[in-house]
């Protein structure tokens, strides 16, 4: 079973969910636990089960067997009505044809609320999401970003206990997306509600989750908080899709009872029970690493911890960084750096020689 939080009570519980669509094995045992209060993330590549997942929890999907527990209530056959969630699509669907605070007012028309008291409500969701006086406004006038926090402030207005969010901000450009990642980080904190992030998008999920559960083929592959995902993944599969990562083959031994690792341009190293998470293999082996963790030295400059030689194959620019392809002195394979550009700091050219420092605890060995 993965875990919430010590500190957080338990709020959802799955245990061994399987789902078939026809032969087609769609969630293969997910064992799962997220906590009151917890914005948490099921990231994984298109076809991974997370949607699907994120559905069972929802009721729009049923499963073969195990169970979904929500505040401890055995939620077979609950309808998607009457369970304590709520669910914001990729779509928006907003009725174009009402005005803004008629959509966010929507959920209410069976709450056997006053008139006045639904007006308030809706009113009190929008300024949640930052739109308040927006609620007479057509809905077809909204901008992207508007009609998301409608969305946002819809599903709020029926106070759920946890959020459901299907990759909510996928039609957005790429500043308005950044810009809504923080307000929603802001807007979970303000309510105090469990919400459950689907998403693709690996920046997405480590800037906004507290845990990330990362899903392949119905399965999940790993789940930990953002920071223990991307520095030490528990497998290669997983540690290739978060981020960038680079790898170099490598030669595994025991000697004197200390783990080294010859890697490939790098040299020898010695490293630890926690940089090997499937086992620290015998022989043939590939080490893993991030950009950052490597730096390129200019002229006067000492490596902190080793040192190795390079030749710059390519150079990308992008404003506050730098990327460096290199490639190690007897390696075929270039490999990426990341640096950031400070002032002057000059950016260097292909085919420039350069001394990289690396530290042995960037490593990670998987067999």
């Amino acid at each position: 079973m993965t875990t919430a939080k010590k500190d957080r009570k338990t709020l959802i519980s799955m245990q061994n969910i399987q789902k078939h669509y026809g032969d087609y094995h769609a969630l293969r045992g997910i064992n799962l636990e997220i906590g009151e209060g917890e914005f948490f993330s099921l990231l994984g590549p298109s076809g991974c089960g997370k949607t699907t997942l994120l559905r069972t929890i929802a009721g729009f999907e049923d499963y073969d067997s195990g169970y979904v527990m929500i505040s401890g209530n055995d939620m077979r056959g609950v309808p998607a009505n009457k369970r304590p969630t709520n669910m914001v699509f990729q779509s928006y669907a907003i009725f174009p044809h009402l005005t803004v605070a008629q959509n966010v007012a929507f959920g209410l028309r069976k709450s056997g609320m006053s008139k006045a008291e639904k007006a308030k409500a809706a009113e009190q969701a929008l300024e949640m999401v930052g739109l308040k006086g927006y609620g007479h406004r057509a809905a077809h006038a909204l901008s992207g970003g508007q009609r998301q926090r409608v969305a946002l402030a819809r599903a709020l207005v029926l106070k759920p206990k946890v959020l459901l969010l299907d990759e909510p901000l996928s039609a957005l450009d790429r500043k308005m997306r950044e810009q809504m990642q923080v307000e929603l980080i802001k807007l979970q904190r303000e309510v105090g509600i469990t919400f459950i992030l689907v998403t693709h998008d690996q920046e997405e999920a480590l800037v906004m989750s507290d845990r990330i559960a990362v899903m392949f083929e119905g399965e999940i592959a790993q789940c930990d908080d953002p920071e223990v995902l991307y520095r030490r993944p528990k497998s290669k599969r997983v540690a290739d899709f978060i981020g960038v990562m680079n790898f170099l083959s490598a030669e595994c031994r025991v000697e004197d009872g200390k783990k080294i690792v010859n890697v490939a341009g790098l040299g020898e190293t010695e490293v630890a029970d926690d940089q090997c998470p499937e086992g620290f293999p015998d022989g043939a082996a590939t080490v893993g690493f991030r950009p950052e963790t490597l730096t390129l030295l200019y002229e006067g400059q000492t490596a902190t911890h080793r040192e190795a030689a390079a030749t710059i194959d390519e150079v990308v620019y992008y404003g506050d960084m730098t990327y460096y392809d290199v490639r190690f002195d007897g390696v075929d394979k270039a490999v990426r750096i990341s640096m950031r550009n400070i002032f002057g700091r000059d950016v260097l050219e292909v085919g420039s020689r350069v001394r990289v420092s690396w530290s042995p605890g960037a490593l990670v060995v998987f067999g």
